[in-house]
């Protein structure tokens, strides 16, 4: 009897949901795209205001009343969205598991540790990831393609990326161990610690070179080259593991349909379902 009622009570506040849901969470009406839209605008906005507020002379009145203000007001604009979000969609913690759940939370968040840690608020700058969406406005379905193919192949292949990062690893703990011991008996200072020797390391296999750390010792140098050509070397395995992966991906094409449940999108253009948490997309 509960139940029923339950289901009663859902299928009379269904209605305006779903209205909401088709402005919010949907790029395929008027409404929808002026919506995200003017939420893409607005998150310009607000990250030129952050990016502002950092320059020296806003740290003087009247330009920090007035740069504090704008922020505080972006972040109520986006802390009623996405709690509005949350009070639409049909499986809340769907959505706030979500990747774009995660970063809407992450845009609003700094704001608020801003008031406990100076200088936070200037982390506000995550909001740009919100700016995602605009492959989804602006019907660019085909880079949802895409980033669904690059999205699969580093999933299928993170166990050889694992054992790629392994190997890696051990490289940079073997080359630093033994600069340690080579560099600390000539008294090179730099390498005066593993951790030491292990920043080196990797500053030289990733062929980057600060320069700010050097050996001294022939068989400092010589270990350094053998590095940097392992180094040159290794650059290659995660580009080949990926693109080898991305191959053998066929293309499908997607729309950009979102679940009325937990707002997935990147549904193929047959689908029913969705393919997250399978609830009907036609609901």
């Amino acid at each position: 009897m509960s139940t029923d009622y339950s289901d009663q009570q859902q299928n009379q506040i269904a209605p305006w949901r779903d209205r909401l849901q088709l402005i919010i969470f949907e790029a395929d009406t008027k409404a929808g795209k002026a919506f995200d839209v003017g939420l893409i605008i607005a998150i310009c906005a607000s990250v030129c205001v952050v990016i502002l507020s950092t320059l020296p002379s806003a740290a003087s009145e009247p330009y920090r009343t007035i740069f504090l203000t704008l922020e505080w007001i972006f972040t109520a604009l986006f802390t009623a969205e996405y709690i509005l979000r949350l009070i639409i969609v049909r499986r809340p913690a769907r959505y706030a598991t979500s990747f774009f759940g995660i970063i809407d939370l992450m845009s609003i968040l700094p704001a608020f540790i801003g008031l406990f840690v100076p200088g936070g608020e200037h982390l506000l700058v995550v909001r740009t990831l919100r700016l995602l969406r605009i492959f989804r406005v602006f019907k660019l379905v085909r880079f949802l393609t895409e980033a669904n193919a690059l999205r699969h192949a580093f999933y299928i292949s993170r166990h050889k990326i694992a054992v790629f990062m392994t190997t890696v690893l051990i490289v940079v703990l073997i080359a630093s161990s033994f600069m340690h011991v080579v560099e600390s008996h000539a008294g090179n200072e730099a390498f005066d610690s593993m951790p030491s020797a292990m920043y080196w390391a990797v500053i030289t296999m990733t062929t980057v070179g600060y320069g700010d750390i050097i050996p001294i010792t022939a068989l400092g140098k010589a270990t350094t080259i053998v590095l940097v050509l392992v180094g040159y070397s290794l650059i290659i395995v995660p580009t080949g593991i990926l693109s080898a992966e991305i191959a053998g991906i066929s293309s499908k094409s997607v729309t950009s349909r979102s679940c009325p449940s937990c707002t997935a999108d990147g549904h193929d253009q047959d689908a029913h379902f969705c393919k997250r948490c399978g609830e009907s997309l036609n609901s």
